[in-house]
């Protein structure tokens, strides 16, 4: 029987040859590869793969030259040329195993065949992901103009395609300016970045964190990553469902100052949501965080501790940060960093003081009550100071730590100052540590100024809890004389406990204006019961009392029994 011979020669690319030329050629190519591929003698189970890949191809490259634009599109014109070598090696294997007499070496013969098919596959998607882009239907694709804010969705989409194809198929410097299109784009606004987490291929953007991608290209994609994870909630959502976070934290432990900058900013975003939060232990991050936070420039920290504080929320890591030395980072930041570093830093204490006596004792040894109390007193930030209240009123669960709080007189006239002058979050912190802490008598006079801002206090039904914390406070500054007394000269606020005093007055417990009228009349003074009697309390007791309120009964027999002790005394004298 004669020897195989070759199949037909490939046919010479003419000099100057244009795209369409090329392509027509490539086409050719492939139709007698699909017929070779069906005549070879060796390797007959990978000649049929490739003659599947090689039908897919042709079906792709018909699709590009039925494209109106595709001659214009700068990407074919890199794709083609690589594609032709390929086809051309190709050629050349199957003329060899379609030879009868062939008798090179085997193992050599299957690794070139399997490294062409892995280039014809790699080939295939670049064309597969050109065509889905829709970018070649479209004149100038790929010089298109950047959006501007406004810009209609489907302009948006199209640009979005279009830098992402280039940024898969494309060489480094379609890469970069890709890229750097891209990062200007996420900066203009929410809705640029959500259409990218919709219409982008994020998952790519993320492989571009990796280690082997050119150190330019890795740079603007982390910048990229950084803003897409805190442009929105879909976009952040988007980036951790890609697996972004394990890159992110591998370029905070490894990677240069500016890399981790922006790595860690995105991990903070993304920690925003408890359900990814949990993830910074699963990829070892933890320690990474914390190492941060010890060694990074002040924005690396800042936002270091931010992780670190939605990280807290998560039950299982708040050991982990402990054992990995987070407490004594933490407390470092509440006297020597920036007021959005501090803030992040006393929220983290303030979870971790709430979280057990382990915590506490920890937070403590680290001379953690110091720091605390020097916070207040000195930070310019409300939130940051509700913070450190926060953590005191934890702490103070130990007797020792109550026992100094209360007997600091520049503590407690701090708590007085900020319910007088603080926000509504400051002045319910700060009336919750004045009802719970056994306060001298001394340092409830100094703070008796704060009554009238705890009267206010008792109006509002809201935030919760915040009426009972001021009846507390109250009740607590009035165990002392000559605050009751202060406290019935002060015309609005007996006024304003007359109003809630009031059956008709349907908006405020009647508990707390009965308990504060009662805290007044314990100390069994004429003059405060007559100021109550002239702002009409007994008329409101015994309204309240036929209407069986709860408590009103005693409180309208102890103004009784004053009243008759006052008139028995005056009986007596005469």
């Amino acid at each position: 029987m004669p020897p195989t011979t070759a199949g037909p020669p490939i046919p010479p690319l003419p000099s100057n040859s244009s795209s369409q030329a090329l392509l027509d050629l490539i086409i050719q190519i492939v139709s007698l590869l699909l017929l070779s591929s069906l005549n070879v003698r060796s390797f007959v189970g990978r000649w049929q793969v490739l003659h599947s890949k090689l039908s897919t191809l042709h079906s792709a490259l018909v699709e590009i030259l039925d494209s109106p634009y595709w001659s214009e599109n700068p990407l074919v014109q890199t794709i083609l040329p690589s594609l032709l070598s390929t086809l051309q090696r190709l050629k050349s294997l199957s003329d060899q195993c379609s030879d009868s007499a062939f008798s090179g070496g085997k193992l050599h013969m299957q690794s070139d065949l399997d490294m062409v098919s892995a280039s014809l596959s790699s080939q295939l998607n670049d064309l597969d992901l050109l065509l889905r882009s829709g970018v070649l239907y479209q004149s100038n694709a790929l010089v298109l103009s950047q959006p501007v804010p406004g810009s209609n969705n489907d302009d948006t989409e199209f640009f979005i395609r279009d830098l992402f194809t280039r940024l898969q198929i494309g060489g480094m410097e379609f890469k970069k300016k890709a890229l750097e299109s891209l990062v200007q784009l996420l900066n203009q606004d929410e809705k640029s970045a959500r259409l990218v987490a919709k219409e982008g291929n994020v998952g790519y953007l993320i492989h571009l964190l990796d280690f082997n991608a050119h150190p330019s290209v890795r740079e603007i994609a982390a910048s990229a990553v950084s803003v897409l994870s805190t442009a929105s909630d879909e976009s952040r959502r988007r980036v951790f469902e890609e697996g972004g976070l394990g890159p992110l934290l591998r370029i905070l432990e490894t990677g240069s100052i500016h890399l981790k900058e922006k790595a860690a900013a995105a991990v903070e975003a993304i920690t925003v949501d408890p359900e990814n939060a949990w993830a910074v232990s699963a990829y070892g991050g933890v320690p990474v965080l914390i190492e941060a936070c010890r060694s990074g420039t002040p924005p690396l920290q800042a936002s270091a501790v931010g992780a670190i504080r939605n990280v807290t929320a998560v039950e299982d890591i708040k050991t982990s940060l402990v054992e990995e030395g987070a407490i004594p980072v933490l407390l470092q930041f509440l006297i020597s960093s920036t007021t959005a570093t501090q803030e992040k830093a006393s929220m983290s204490i303030a979870v971790l003081a709430a979280s057990g006596e382990y915590f506490r004792s920890l937070i403590i040894q680290e001379l953690g009550l110091q720091r605390l109390l020097h916070l207040i007193h000195y930070s310019p930030s409300s939130d940051t100071i509700a913070n450190a209240l926060r953590a005191l009123s934890s702490l103070a669960v130990s007797d020792s730590v109550a026992r100094i709080l209360s007997s600091s007189i520049l503590f407690v006239m701090k708590l007085g100052e900020l319910v007088k002058h603080g926000n509504l979050v400051l002045q319910q912190i700060a009336a919750s540590l004045i009802a719970n802490l056994s306060i001298s008598d001394g340092n409830k006079r100094a703070i008796g100024s704060c009554m009238g801002s705890l009267v206010k206090l008792m109006e509002m039904p809201k935030p919760a809890g915040v009426q009972e914390v001021a009846v507390g406070a109250l009740a607590s500054l009035l165990t002392v004389r000559s605050n009751r007394k202060e406290l019935m000269k002060d015309e609005k606020s007996v006024m304003r406990l007359m109003q809630m005093l009031d059956p008709k007055n349907e908006v405020v417990n009647k508990t707390f204006p009965l308990a504060i009228v009662t805290a007044v009349l314990a100390g069994g003074s004429n003059g405060c019961r007559k100021r109550l009697i002239d702002a009409g309390a007994y008329q409101h007791l015994q309204n309240l009392t036929n209407k069986d309120v709860a408590g009103a009964k005693k409180t309208l027999q102890r103004l009784n029994g004053n009243r008759l002790r006052s008139i028995f005394s005056r009986t007596w004298r005469e």
